[in-house]
């Protein structure tokens, strides 16, 4: 038998952690602090706006390489089958 934190009774309790701490509570002090905090909580209600998706883009000429610099592969592999 352990003693319930919350209606100080020697009862089968068991560790229930709330807020970071854990706290022995018996079947009974739990249904009613349960019943009592139901439908509360967090209630963060923020409107989120997401970016447009993107949509591919025509090619656009790239500039040839600078002299010096590492050559550009303009050509496509072919298709193997």
């Amino acid at each position: 038998m352990i003693t319930c934190d919350l209606c100080g009774g020697a009862k089968d309790c068991l560790p229930k952690e709330i807020a970071g701490r854990e706290y022995d509570i018996c079947s009974a002090c739990w249904n009613a602090l349960a019943e009592k905090l139901q439908g509360k909580g967090r209630r963060i209600r923020e409107t989120v706006f997401l970016p447009s998706p993107r949509t591919p883009k025509e090619r656009e000429e790239e500039e040839p390489p600078l002299p010096g610099g590492p050559p550009k592969i303009w050509g496509a592999p072919e298709a193997q089958y």
